[in-house]
């Protein structure tokens, strides 16, 4: 192996001088500033597959060259190094053994640098790219959901261009708070020879016919049993269980009726329904855990029937589960009802039905439905719950405050427009672009 030095007054003088001497294939294994100039350490490719060889040779030959003189420039020969005085002089063959092992070392260390350095430019340069990659594939997907949006937009306005009932439901639907999948769902089953100016009508029967109700609420209070109020915080169960209470007083009075509460973190929440309780002549117990509930439940075994009214949680607190699996472990069955604020927007009162749905609901109370401008979001997740409808309420008076569901006057009152809600009812050119948007943030979403 040779390696050779190279002196310019600058880097692009001493690289001339590499590339005349030893042509394209030289290998640059070293380079620094020196005084004067630019030093360029250079060699040829092919002396480093022969540097081995070249050094076990060096060290079996008791009278041949040391691996130092091919390493080091033929016009510059060897000096002898002073021998020391305190020890004898080290063999011929074995210095220079030890000399072409120490360069070699060195040789090998700077190819390694080189190496390290090139493979840190590689993973720069690759990272670069799989950035740009990761920008041109956003960039396609973006355009991508813009194309289909435009295509869906243009095939709903082809759409509903010939079915204006179609377009008529959708408008009507869509003003009353309903989702884009419910509405959708609706129009697209419609019939065609549905005339524009019944199409609301035919909604609305489609609507009553799947908004499910309590059937008879005598057979309920008949039947007696344990039922328990859930729901988040704020809807209303404490008010709405003593309105429940007051309706079974009214056909069955006081004896035969108990009350529990398990809202013992909220000030003042014992001490309301113990009110309302006070009022009917019914004594309401407190409770803390499942213990409590089990001797409660014990102590009034001979009821015929049971009002819990439980702690307002939120619908994504870890707490709903457990307060939900205190009232399943119960040792008699507890039917629970879930209490819907009709205010709440529609994602909300989705996300609530979802978080309690799983723990076995029997059936769902509608709660402050006069503070309510529309009320079809409400409408739209039982619909699309299969929920069963059981109470409404709308004010604070107990017990005038409650009614029975009555699906053919909540379909009227959610399809009977209102002065208040005609801005937000969509003019029909406006349909395709509000559907197709829509139906492409529910793609995203699943």
């Amino acid at each position: 192996m040779n390696i050779r030095r190279f002196f310019g007054k600058n880097a692009r003088e001493a690289l001339a001088q590499v590339k005349q001497a030893l042509g394209d294939d030289a290998i640059i294994v070293a380079n620094r500033s020196v005084n004067g100039g630019t030093e360029i350490m250079a060699m040829l490719e092919t002396d480093i597959a022969t540097t081995s060889g070249q050094s076990a040779v060096a060290t079996s030959m008791d009278n041949s060259r040391s691996l130092l003189d091919f390493v080091t420039a033929k016009d510059q020969p060897r000096q002898a190094a002073p021998q020391a005085t305190a020890a004898p002089a080290m063999p011929a063959n074995a210095q220079a053994a030890e000399e072409a092992a120490v360069q070699e070392s060195a040789i090998m260390d700077m190819l390694k640098q080189h190496n390290e350095q090139q493979e840190q430019a590689y993973q720069v340069a690759t990272q670069t790219l799989e950035e740009k990659m990761m920008g041109m594939m956003q960039e396609m997907r973006q355009m991508r959901s813009h194309f289909e949006t435009q295509m869906s937009a243009m095939t709903w306005q082809h759409h509903l261009q010939h079915s204006p009932a179609k377009s008529k439901v959708l408008s009507t639907l869509l003003s009353a708070s309903f989702s884009a999948a419910l509405s959708r769902q609706i129009a697209e089953k419609m019939p065609n020879h549905i005339d524009v100016n019944k199409a609301p009508m035919w909604a609305k029967e489609v609507i009553t016919r799947n908004l499910h109700t309590l059937d008879d609420e005598d057979a309920l209070l008949d039947r007696g049993g344990i039922y328990a109020l859930v729901g988040p915080t704020g809807v209303g169960k404490t008010t709405t269980t003593a309105k429940l209470a007051a309706r079974y007083v009214m056909k069955h009075g006081t004896q035969n009726l108990g009350l529990i509460t398990t809202d013992s973190y909220r000030i003042g929440g014992y001490e309301q329904l113990r009110i309302y309780g006070k009022i009917l002549g019914v004594m309401v117990h407190a409770v803390k855990d499942e213990e409590d509930l089990k001797i409660a439940l014990n102590e009034l075994k001979n009821k015929h029937m049971i009002l819990v009214d439980t702690v307002g949680v939120s619908q994504r607190d870890q707490a709903v589960t457990e307060q939900l699996s205190m009232l399943s472990r119960a040792d008699s069955p507890i039917q629970k009802l879930l209490c819907l604020n009709a205010t709440s927007t529609g994602d909300t009162l989705t996300d609530v039905m979802r978080s309690y749905k799983k723990h076995d609901i029997a059936g769902c109370i509608v709660t402050k439905l006069d503070e309510a401008a529309a009320i079809g979001n409400v409408l739209d997740v039982l619909i699309r719950e299969r929920m069963r409808l059981f109470y409404t309420t709308s004010g604070q008076r107990v017990p005038e405050d409650i009614e029975v569901a009555d699906k053919q006057a909540l379909v009227e009152r959610v399809l009977t427009p209102h002065q208040a809600s005609l801005p937000y009812q969509y003019l029909d050119e406006e349909l395709p672009l509000v559907i197709s948007s829509m139906m492409q943030t529910a793609a995203q979403e699943h």
